[in-house]
């Protein structure tokens, strides 16, 4: 029987593994736990590395959450990079929970790799791997999540590779995202230098010496406090950076 089939039966064909708050592992029906706040639990499992493995696990420190989220790939670990880049994500969470479904073969299970929320409240479940490798399991796996998720109220995002100058400009500021960037007085002038749009290293050089002033700047573009295009083109000395309104806390 097919994924779509048992989906007209509702919230009662899946059910959802996870660890709650006091660290008890729950397996419960999704009708029980859609309205758990996911992203502040416990991965529902560890990553571990092992032998012949063809990817690197890695932890990636999450700035929005400050602390580290487990990722099996490099492929992850960017992503993960690129959801802690978002200002609408408020948090953040790898290996969130276990979705079992029955098949013909049995009852199936599936680890999606990210949960996070938006500020508006929204929930997304997101995996991550590339067209090419995906298998038949793979494909059913995503379609009884992408149908867990319409039934929750939350998105459902499968995702592959990235951009290059997508990837190269956020690694570059994901540098700078330490709170040692942070100078509270220099970063008051930059908002201020950055009111009207200029370019990069001339609104740094309109603030003081270039040199302690870009990873403040650079901090402040991570944190989307101040915002230049890094989709299209690689970062220089002439992107037109301009305030973009968000506002931000001291570290």
């Amino acid at each position: 029987m097919t994924v779509e089939a048992f989906a007209d039966a509702g919230h009662g064909v899946f059910e959802v593994e996870y660890v709650d708050a006091d660290h008890v592992r729950r397996r419960e029906p999704l009708s029980a736990v859609w309205t758990e706040r996911f992203e502040t639990l416990p991965p529902v499992r560890k990553v571990r590395a092992y032998g012949g493995q063809r990817s690197v696990t890695r932890d990636y420190w999450s700035t929005t959450m400050r602390r580290a989220l487990a990722c099996e790939s490099r492929l992850e670990r960017d992503h993960a990079m690129l959801m802690d880049f978002d200002p609408r994500v408020t948090g953040l969470v790898s290996q969130p929970f276990r979705l079992f479904w029955p098949t013909h073969r049995g009852r199936r299970g599936h680890v999606p790799d990210f949960f996070f929320r938006l500020a508006d409240g929204t929930g997304t479940v997101v995996d991550v791997r590339p067209d090419d490798r995906i298998e038949l399991d793979d494909a059913e796996a995503f379609t009884a999540t992408e149908r867990v998720c319409e039934l929750a109220g939350w998105s459902f995002r499968r995702v592959g590779m990235i951009s290059p100058v997508l990837l190269a400009n956020v690694r570059w500021l994901r540098g700078y995202g330490h709170p040692r960037c942070w100078r509270q007085e220099t970063a008051g002038r930059l908002l201020e230098a950055f009111d009207v749009p200029r370019p990069l290293f001339a609104g740094a050089e309109a603030v003081g010496d270039r040199v302690a002033v870009l990873p403040v700047l650079y901090h402040l573009l991570w944190r989307r406090a101040l915002f230049t295009e890094v989709e299209s083109q690689v970062m220089g000395p002439n992107s037109m950076v301009r305030r973009s309104g968000t506002e931000v806390e001291p570290w």
